[in-house]
């Protein structure tokens, strides 16, 4: 049996998993919700919620094609917190693309 060594991940970091999974579905909007909750390290439970969160709050836009979701993050919506809402999605995105 093949195994997939898991990715290390600290026990805290500096964003959210809202934001590691727009910045993962940005980096493959075709990724499955398994693939996403690998990448972040949580459950894909949790992915389900917070793609749901993002697409209420209009950050994500989900269309099924076939099987499988195509994701398109509506990257020109500002940050929530009043901390960084003069900032919008794209900036994060592009300053952590860099």
């Amino acid at each position: 049996m093949l195994t997939v060594p898991e990715p290390e991940i600290p026990s805290w970091t500096f964003l959210t998993n809202h934001a590691h999974v727009l910045i993962a579905i940005s980096r493959n909007p075709e990724a499955r919700q398994r693939d996403l909750a690998y990448a972040v390290g949580i459950t894909v439970g949790a992915v389900q919620r917070i793609i749901g969160e993002l697409d209420d709050g209009g950050y994500l836009q989900s269309v099924r094609v076939g099987r499988r979701n195509h994701y398109r993050v509506l990257d020109d919506k500002p940050l929530r917190h009043p901390l960084e809402d003069q900032h919008t999605v794209r900036d994060l995105i592009v300053t952590l693309d860099q």
